[in-house]
């Protein structure tokens, strides 16, 4: 136990030089890897939208370094049936593929999302569809929120594949469904816009795919409801040091699991894991020769499945058909004031009941999001202390017997406050008479 004890309070050490920047490794490589753009073109999204976010995809990839054998672009619309606007290899520079972009004419038809992801994984990402083996894979998805298809399997397919996926929505839609899409930590990867503030992220989005294009990425793979795999490029050589691996469940930091391994290992899969558990990865390199950053990386296993072991489910006598618990199924902002707006939402049709809905909200332009709990029964409440002339994102939650909660997101704004009166100029008096006094 003793020498497992100094290497995890090496390890504790070497993350903590990391994050604070007190190591430094050798300069970071060139991005290499494929990009694709998602961008939706059906007719839930207006003309002005399509501009707009059209424009944003275009700063996005304008300064990328593209080129044969780096660096990749792909843009594929979203409508009734997929459409590649370019595939991977077609431009050799950042502008050609921002002119390419906004030259690019909208779909419109059905938001038919899941069938573009099914598409991508097939015809882009797949190797058997020509795609580069061991570079690293980002989807970029701009979306209104909506789609008339499920979205979660094939995602899901393509963060199975290793895919880096990063959602940007203008505002609406189903915030934990958003949030499951995109890859862990979803603050990271899943930004929320208005439309017209697209602007803002462009820097921070670019900086961080261009970190997901690193050849060092740590990635995961073949993630299933009880392990995944790890694999990252060769930092090091046989002869030259060795990897130290640590596990950590992110709800349970005192239940880590390390592994020592050989400095030229590329890959590790960890096994017996929890269904649904998010897990914190590090791969840390340590060698005499150089210094290199400790890498890391979240991770989240598949829900579990029942085994075959399992056996039948139990019989039950008149069983009625369960009931769906499903969250709500449209969100009303009215009264908005400058400090102040009304939230109301419409319970599924047909649904279970709920026993209690919470209600966050927080400005689409950063800063805390508060929350709200409201008892089963009520479909209303009003949001205080608001700022004036502020876009919130609001989401309403509710919550069942069973544990599951389903929740639906809506963007709202609170009215410009009333501008401040100036303040009277006194009257200078004139000399030899008397000011008087209001």
């Amino acid at each position: 136990m003793l020498p497992w004890t100094a290497l995890g309070l090496a390890l504790s050490l070497r993350l903590a030089l990391a994050r604070s920047g007190a190591e430094s490794g050798p300069p970071a490589s060139a991005p290499r890897g494929d990009l694709m753009f998602l961008l939706d073109s059906s007719a839930s999204v207006s003309h002005y939208e399509f501009s707009r976010v059209r424009e944003f995809v275009g700063q996005l990839v304008a300064p990328l370094p593209l080129g044969t054998g780096a660096l990749r672009a792909s843009l594929v619309h979203v409508g009734t049936r997929p459409y590649t606007e370019f595939p991977f290899g077609q431009h050799s520079s950042g502008e050609a593929a921002q002119d390419a972009v906004r030259a690019s004419v909208q779909r419109m038809g059905d938001t038919h999302t899941g069938l573009a992801l099914a598409y991508a994984k097939e015809q882009l990402f797949a190797e058997a569809a020509g795609a580069r083996p061991g570079v690293p894979k980002v989807l970029v998805w701009v979306t209104d929120g909506g789609s008339s298809d499920p979205v979660g399997p094939p995602m899901q397919e393509l963060k199975d594949l290793g895919v880096t996926v990063f959602i940007v929505s203008t505002g609406r839609g189903n915030f934990l469904e958003l949030s499951a899409a995109a890859s862990a930590p979803a603050e990271k990867h899943l930004h929320f816009v208005d439309v017209d503030d697209l602007h803002i992220i462009v820097q921070e989005l670019r900086g961080s795919i261009l970190d997901a294009m690193r050849p060092q990425q740590l990635r995961a793979t073949e993630i299933t409801s009880s392990g995944f795999r790890l694999a990252w490029p060769p930092l090091l050589t046989a002869d030259s040091g060795y990897y130290v691996l640590e596990l950590v469940p992110s709800a349970q930091p005192g239940a880590a699991r390390r592994q020592q391994l050989p400095g030229n290992a590329t890959d590790w899969t960890w096994a017996g894991l929890d269904p649904d558990t998010d897990y914190d990865v590090a791969l840390v390199p340590e060698s005499n020769v150089r210094l290199l950053r400790p890498q890391q990386l979240r991770v989240r296993t598949r829900p579990g499945e029942a085994g075959p072991g399992a056996g039948p489910a139990p019989t039950q006598l008149a069983a009625l058909p369960a009931l769906e618990e499903a969250g709500p199924e449209r969100i009303v902002i009215s009264h908005a004031r400058p400090r102040s707006l009304r939230v109301s939402w419409a319970p599924a049709l047909g649904a279970a009941a709920a026993l209690g809905y919470h209600v966050q909200f927080g400005p689409l332009g950063g800063g805390a999001a508060q929350r709200v709990e409201v008892p089963a029964g009520r479909n209303c409440t009003t949001l205080q202390g608001l700022a004036p002339g502020t876009a919130y994102l609001v989401t309403v939650t509710a919550a069942f017997r069973s544990g599951r909660e389903s929740a639906l997101s809506a963007k709202a704004c609170t009215a410009d406050g009333p501008r401040p009166r100036p303040r009277p100029v006194p009257r200078a008096s004139t000399p030899g008479t008397a000011s008087r006094e209001p």
